[in-house]
């Protein structure tokens, strides 16, 4: 009994420390901000509709199993709430079982009453989270030039966004040369479009209710990819009820055009539940092709 309770606390201790909180900004240096005190609203089924200073969480292989290879995961959500434990912890933990470091990013939402340009926002945190993983790589013995970004839903709009944009951090000193771009993207049932084939409440939440044509084609993520644009993965249901699959195909269409490396992969079914744990077992082999196409990006 007494070896069983030592087990458990051991387990208890490892899992904490495996688990780090970080604060993506510098103290007094987040910009966008009106500088309201706000409450974190955290829901019960592992949701987030509101935060104050946005956050990482660490997750980390064991040194001896340890690649260089590091990925930020940002949870989707419809930029309404952060879906912090299905969208972000569970493939954390999958990614530890390959050796890769994990960090789950809880971003500003755009519906903030903080924000004073809601739109850039979450933007503005993914990019502060690669330029503070990549600054402290060292810490956790990862390499700055293996930094990858995974996005899901709404998450995958924001990853989009930060292979895309220039970077709006407005960071001094020694963080201006650190580059915002992630090495490689993995995009999992991802919002794109934000016109014709837009998830109308990820548009509304990121841009407002009437938004201008020029602000919806701005931030439709297919008409940002240049032959800069990092490599990236697509995975996709073609029965996506919330998001159609026609989101991936316009944004893997643009990297064709702009001859940016990546793969695409569209499934039969598995509607807006790709995830680690998939009813079809067709769909769930996303998680081997994904391993498989990291491989290539990972020195170790």
């Amino acid at each position: 009994m007494k070896k069983l309770v030592l087990l458990i606390l051991i387990f208890v201790l490892n899992y904490i420390e495996a688990q780090q909180k970080i604060t993506v900004w510098p103290k007094g240096q987040m910009p966008n901000s009106k500088g309201l005190k706000l409450k974190t609203v955290e829901e019960k089924e592992g949701r987030i509709t509101q935060i104050q200073d946005p956050e990482l969480f660490a997750f980390l292989p064991a040194k001896e199993e340890r690649k260089q290879m590091a990925i930020i995961i940002i949870p989707g959500g419809g930029y309404h709430h952060l879906t912090y434990d299905l969208g972000g912890y569970s493939y954390a933990k999958w990614l530890n079982t390959l050796g890769i470091s994990a960090f789950v990013l809880n971003y500003r939402l755009p519906t903030s009453p903080d924000l004073k340009q809601r739109e850039i926002g979450p933007l503005q945190d993914i990019q502060a989270a690669i330029k503070y993983i990549r600054k402290n790589a060292a810490q956790w013995g990862i390499s700055p030039n293996q930094i990858g970004v995974l996005g899901t839903s709404a998450g995958g709009h924001l990853a989009a966004m930060a292979s895309n944009f220039t970077d709006l951090t407005e960071l001094k000193g020694d963080w201006v040369t650190i580059s915002t771009i992630p090495d490689f993207v993995i995009l999992v049932s991802p919002v794109i479009d934000l016109g014709e084939f837009a998830h109308k409440g990820s548009r509304d939440n990121l841009l407002g209710e009437n938004a201008s044509e020029e602000k919806i084609k701005e931030y439709s993520m297919q008409n940002r990819v240049t032959e800069k644009t990092p490599p990236t993965i697509l995975f996709h249901a073609q029965n996506d009820p919330a998001v159609p699959v026609i989101n991936s195909i316009l944004y893997y269409e643009a990297m064709l055009k702009n001859k940016v490396k990546g793969s695409l992969q569209i499934f039969p079914e598995g509607e807006h539940n790709i995830g680690i744990t998939n009813k079809s077992e067709l769909t769930d082999n996303w998680k081997k092709l994904c391993a498989d196409w990291l491989k290539r990006f990972n020195d170790k």
